[in-house]
């Protein structure tokens, strides 16, 4: 598919969507400015505006947009307010022009809650034709490549690729595309394979401008997508998957399969064993998982859309326990910190766990089946990692004396296998 872009400074991160940052100040007119929630984390947000802090929109929900609101040029201070308490989740001065419209996109999750400002004045393009923008708004999610096909196809082979490795933050500049419906395709810079969110169906309106606002997930790796009429309405377009992987903690000498609505996790895998995430419809589905053949669960699981899964079986071969982990994959809020956990997943014992990197702990009495909280550390070379027992001093676990923690990344400490034998520990970069 052929394309032109129209050239607004083309980095959204540097530019700040126009006029997202500034010292505020104007020409002395007024703008008009609506608010548009675009995080997950809260179901209700609230606009107030100038020195009184006026609130302008109410109790304007995920994927929704408020009513255009007077706001003063030389008193444009913004604030974003929570609906239920009405604390200030976050605040900005923009610079506005007189007489303009714009969209105040916050988005981002709890505690950490962002905003950007999208002025509406794009001129239309002619008929048959439609005005794209991708912006990445999905703070955990990394840099995305957007596709394009027709509706009826499923796959990537001959897709468009209408923008590529659009960082976080970061916007595509207006396409010109060809109007009509068409299926979009989010994956991970790079990598077709690397889907995070499918739209099977958006309307690129005729002669019309919109933009796809790609926003984060509580699993932290899938987006979520809205599309966002210039000085319109907005449409969601929610993730409707998980990502689930199977893990199992029995001893060596069995064999773990495992699905989710048929689709495979493990087939015959060798225990212990850590299967990679693999994405699976969101809502109640079929779990399917054998060990030696033996059928441990056939029931349903309940998966939320956009989250991470383990399903971790651990305990006696016999009789395994299987347990659902909730994953948070979400970078952390500091970029010179990695996140880490631990999951417990020793087979035939009761011992709780401790993680402990360069002598301080990272992870308390963490029972069997159960997974520790992910904490902030800071990146770090050659650190001393181990993973000791509650009920005894000796080491389970030691990682390599060159093991580093690199910035910005994720990691897993599993500790699998037959807790009164052998253990079978692993260090694992998520992302």
């Amino acid at each position: 598919m052929r394309f032109k872009t129209w050239a607004w400074g083309l980095s959204v991160a540097t530019m700040a969507l126009l006029t997202a940052c500034g010292g505020g100040g104007g020409d002395g007119g007024s703008a008009d400015v609506r608010l548009l929630n675009a995080s997950i984390s809260y179901s209700a947000l609230d606009m107030a505006v100038g020195t009184d802090q006026k609130t302008v929109n109410t109790g304007i929900a995920y994927a929704k947009a408020g009513e255009y609101a007077s706001v003063k040029t030389s008193d444009s201070g913004t604030y974003i307010q929570n609906s239920t308490v009405g604390s200030t989740l976050s605040s900005t001065t923009p610079t506005l022009s007189s007489g303009s419209k714009y969209t105040l996109i916050a988005y981002g999750t709890t505690g950490n809650v962002r905003t950007t400002l999208l002025q509406e004045n794009q001129d239309k393009p002619d008929a048959g034709k439609s005005k794209f923008l991708i912006l990445n708004l999905a703070p955990d999610a990394g840099a995305l490549d957007i596709y394009e096909t027709s509706t009826t196809v499923t796959t990537l082979d001959d897709a468009a690729i209408v923008a590529s490795g659009i960082a976080s933050g970061g916007g595509s500049g207006y396409a010109s595309l060809k109007s009509g419906t068409f299926r979009f395709v989010v994956t991970g810079a790079g990598d077709k394979n690397d889907v995070r969110l499918t739209i099977p169906s958006l309307v690129l309106p005729d002669a019309g401008v919109s933009t796809l606002i790609l926003t984060g997930s509580n699993g932290g790796v899938l987006v979520n997508g809205m599309q966002l009429i210039q000085q319109g309405d907005v449409t969601n377009y929610a993730n409707t998957t998980a990502r689930v992987r199977l893990v199992s903690g029995l001893p060596s000498g069995n064999s773990i399969s495992g699905s989710v609505a048929t689709t495979p996790l493990l087939t015959t895998a060798s225990s212990p064993a850590i299967g990679n995430y693999v994405q699976v419809p969101a809502g109640s589905q079929a779990v399917a998982v054998s060990v030696n053949g033996a059928t441990v669960s056939s029931s349903n699981g309940t998966f939320t859309a956009g989250n991470d899964y383990t399903m971790l079986v651990y305990g006696n071969a016999a009789s395994p326990t299987l347990n659902l982990l909730s994953d948070d994959n979400k970078l952390p809020t500091s970029s010179t910190n990695a996140k880490i956990h631990l999951i417990n997943g020793l087979s035939n014992s009761n011992a709780s766990l401790n993680l402990n990197v360069n002598f301080a702990a990272y992870a308390s009495n963490v029972a069997p089946g159960t997974s520790s909280t992910p904490v902030q550390i800071a990146a770090a070379s050659g650190v001393l990692l181990t993973v000791t027992s509650s009920s005894s001093s000796s080491t389970l676990f030691q990682a390599p004396d060159n093991t580093n923690i690199t910035a910005n990344n994720i990691y897993t400490v599993f500790l699998l296998g037959d807790g009164n034998g052998t253990v079978f520990g692993s260090l694992r970069r998520e992302r």
